[in-house]
């Protein structure tokens, strides 16, 4: 796919804050990967293992960082992950289809919608729903009563907000993802029965936040369920009811946070990262893929591993593992003895 639009390298660095190195007024059509770029095209390197690829690229140009050698005219910058994800926006402009509302649709009472608004056929507005300025919502979107969706908002094809649902600005909702469902909440009854409590709170999703294709997020059984500003959730991500998630988060796919639980900012949970309910999780926290947690995690911390067995030996097992390191220098101590005892009595007397 090539964009139609031509910069000078000097325009290109100016726009991601960098310095040309070599012909800065070569022209720029367009930018792609290594393996795809062709001649009039910009690329980019963020790490010095690509440098072989680069070699054997066609582009014309390469976004660097300030140390990387370079076999052509380049663009520094501190982050060329960064710059190169600038020119894409610049090349390759978002598509917002054009205003109107295109029946059928199915407009409850009490709808207020915003100026230059798009409706998809097939879409449901709820009684007491409100759209703000330039809100596109694609086919087969359901939204519930009383929810609303700040400006320049997207919800892609069959999008499910039940009732009570706030979404923010800016906010990206990929296809099929539900939000507003019950929470996951029943409590035992003498007879042995799961008795269902009410799930009666909501669901607020701030601005700026994207969710991926899939994901599910319960309404709160009180209060609201609340994704923070600037976060983004991939695809098949599941967060249960009363969790607070906190701003600028990364939650890879599959992940699951039970009920409860808080997030704090700048978190990172990679795939299928689990977590029991009412945990604490502190800002700028990492989990490895796969780790679950069973307890709080403290500020900036790196977190991995989980490994399912009977309930009181994994409970042996956490006790014992923090003396690990000790216990393998011991035995190491111990194997030294041994060995030098064996020897003793092997010799000749």
């Amino acid at each position: 796919m090539n964009s139609t639009n031509s910069y000078t390298l000097n325009e290109l660095a100016r726009i991601v804050g960098g310095r040309v190195e070599g012909d800065a007024t070569l022209a720029i059509s367009g930018v792609a990967s290594l393996h795809a770029a062709q001649p009039g095209e910009i690329t980019f390197v963020a790490h010095p293992k690509y440098l072989r690829s680069l070699r054997t690229s066609h582009a014309s140009a390469v976004i660097l960082d300030q140390a990387t050698p370079a076999d052509r005219p380049a663009i520094r910058v501190e982050h060329p992950y960064v710059a190169f994800a600038t020119l894409l926006t610049l090349y390759y402009p978002p598509v917002r289809p054009a205003p109107g509302i295109r029946e059928p649709v199915s407009l409850g009472a009490r709808v207020r919608l915003g100026e230059d608004v798009t409706v998809f056929p097939w879409v449901t507005l709820s009684d007491d729903v409100t759209l703000g300025d330039r809100v596109v919502v694609y086919s087969g979107v359901f939204v519930g009563m009383g929810s609303s969706i700040g400006e320049d908002s997207v919800i892609y094809p069959n999008v499910t907000l039940y009732d009570r649902v706030t979404i923010g600005r800016r906010v990206v909702i990929h296809a099929g993802a539900v939000l507003g469902s019950d929470g996951f909440g029943y409590v035992p009854g003498p007879e042995g029965r799961h008795h269902k409590i009410p799930q009666v709170g909501g669901i607020c999703v701030e601005d700026d936040v994207e969710i991926g294709a899939n994901v599910c997020i319960d309404r709160a059984t009180l209060g609201e369920t609340i994704i923070r500003r600037g976060t983004k959730l991939d695809n098949l991500v599941h967060i249960a009811h009363n969790v607070e998630v906190g701003e600028d988060n990364l939650l890879l796919a599959q992940v699951g946070i039970s009920g409860s639980c808080r997030l704090g900012h700048h978190v990172t949970l990679a795939g299928q990262v689990g977590l029991r309910d009412h945990l604490e999780v502190g800002d700028h926290a990492s989990v490895v893929a796969q780790s679950g947690l069973a307890k709080d995690v403290e500020p900036h911390a790196v977190m991995a591993g989980s490994v399912a067995m009977p309930h009181p030996v994994w409970r042996r097992v956490q006790v014992a593992l923090p003396r690990l390191p000790q216990l393998v220098r011991t035995i190491a101590a111990l194997e030294q003895r041994v060995a030098l005892l064996e020897e003793r009595l092997t010799r000749p007397t």
